[in-house]
């Protein structure tokens, strides 16, 4: 079985291993699809937090149910995915119904090896039946899933003002998400050009570079004078998450999506008159994979807008480098093993 395997930051090898086994709950999946995310992207420049080398990347994915093990309802060849957070089922987080946050977390690719295999083994409790949709569309439910979590985090109301701080992936499915909940959607980033992607192809209606001088005077301008009353971050940099606190409105709820390894810093005071609200948000559950299976399934949104590179498993080692290039112009690379 050929496997790509993170060595250290910045050096891929291809190996071969044994394929997986059968196991007692667990079930084999041939790998169709990988979707590489911000997470294998900063795992390869060495940034991830929770991240320990070599690692066999890899989250975002679909593929053939090939054997299992206690997996009622489920079928020999179906079209699966799967959610990539292993639980312990026993901690308070668990017992609480936040299986997301699980104090013992394993998640695929990063505590643990992923999916950049030919092979993947996972528990059977995590399977997600493909109800029809692609395997391009399968692979696209976890990025998905995880704007949707975000999103009921904050739970977004009919009519009021979301700032999405960050246009990548994440980004955008938590602008859907919040167009989908009723949300008034301003995108905010630093690239010209995934914002008039924003715009062209999400038809979000509000767009702010963050680089400009401005950006309180737009806030302002397009809530009516208010800033908005939710504010997400989807950009894991620490001036973005800094800068977001002065974007909120009064009573505000600020969600943190990315995720760095530095300290969060703001004013106590700007902060505490406001009666602020900040959260964070880890993950996703079973709920919000049905949530976006079944958006998918009702053409409230359409997953593979954000494909934007197509590459065979064999050229990832060569082509992973390039996708960390702005000028790449990627949202969502593909990577296909069939």
């Amino acid at each position: 079985m050929k496997k790509l395997v993170c060595v250290t930051p910045g050096q891929f090898e291809y190996a071969i291993g044994e394929p997986p086994k059968s196991e007692k709950g667990k079930a084999v999946i041939k790998i169709k699809r990988v979707g590489i995310c911000g997470t294998d992207l900063h795992a390869f420049e060495g940034t991830q937090p929770f991240f320990e080398y070599p690692r066999v990347l890899g989250h975002e994915l679909s593929g053939e149910l090939v054997d299992f093990d206690n997996t009622p309802g489920f079928n020999k060849g179906e079209a699966v995915t799967f959610v990539p957070y292993f639980d312990c089922g026993e901690c308070i987080a668990c017992r609480s119904g936040k299986p997301n946050c699980c104090s013992n977390i394993k998640v695929c690719g990063v505590h643990v090896h992923g999916g950049m295999v030919e092979y993947l083994s996972v528990p059977s409790s995590s399977l997600v039946h493909g109800d029809g949709l692609s395997f391009d569309e399968l692979a696209l439910i976890e990025p998905l899933a995880i704007g949707a979590h975000g999103v009921r985090r904050a739970a977004v109301q009919e009519g009021e003002y979301v700032l999405v701080i960050g246009a990548g992936p994440i980004g955008l499915g938590i602008m859907e998400f919040a167009r989908i909940a009723g949300g008034l959607v301003i995108a905010m980033d630093i690239n010209t050009d995934r914002l008039n992607f924003c715009k062209e192809r999400l038809k979000v209606p509000h767009t702010i570079n963050a680089l400009d001088n401005n950006t309180g005077e737009r806030l302002a301008e397009i809530t009516n004078g208010n800033m908005p009353t939710v504010v997400i971050d989807a950009t894991g940099s620490s001036k973005a998450i800094n800068n977001g606190f002065q974007y909120m409105a009064h009573g505000a709820r600020y969600v943190l999506v990315g995720l760095q390894r530095g300290d969060i810093c703001f004013s106590h005071p700007e902060f505490h008159k406001r009666e602020s609200t900040l959260m964070s948000s880890r993950n996703a559950t079973r709920e919000d994979f049905e949530h976006v299976v079944a958006s998918m399934k009702s053409g409230l949104i359409n997953p593979t807008t954000y494909i934007t590179h197509r590459v065979d498993f064999d050229q990832v080692k060569d082509e992973f480098s390039s996708w960390l290039d702005p000028a790449k112009g990627v949202i969502k690379v593909m990577v296909n093993l069939e």
